[in-house]
């Protein structure tokens, strides 16, 4: 059984930061890639960031150079340090890992909202 929790959203005001980080708990689960999605009011859920288990790293357009994912593979946690958030950051942030079986599980979610 695979489980994800986020936490540190919360609300922070436009040009500011924030620490999101995820901790899974999955005894033996071989995690492949880890990752953070968002959704937005309205919107269809888009990926943020992933890490694979290298460290090797791919960001959405929309965020590269603001945001940066971390993972320790022996904790198994991620993290996503946002910088320079803008209002268009505002969402829903969900963690999700996938297995060495292409299964996919995700975290309840956490809210991230940036004040103009």
């Amino acid at each position: 059984q695979v489980q994800l929790m986020e936490s540190g959203g919360g609300l922070v005001q436009a040009g500011g930061s924030l620490r999101l980080s995820c901790a899974a708990s999955a005894n033996r689960v071989t995690i492949n890639l880890m990752s953070w999605y968002r959704q937005a009011p309205g919107k269809e859920r888009e990926l943020v960031a992933t890490i694979n288990s290298g460290g090797g790293t791919d960001y959405a357009d929309s965020v590269k150079g603001r945001f940066t994912i971390f993972r320790d593979n022996v904790k198994n946690t991620v993290s996503l340090q946002m910088n320079r958030l803008e209002p268009e950051d505002t969402a829903v942030y969900y963690c999700s890992l996938r297995n060495d079986r292409g299964t996919n599980y995700w975290g309840k979610g956490t809210l991230v909202t940036v004040s103009s």
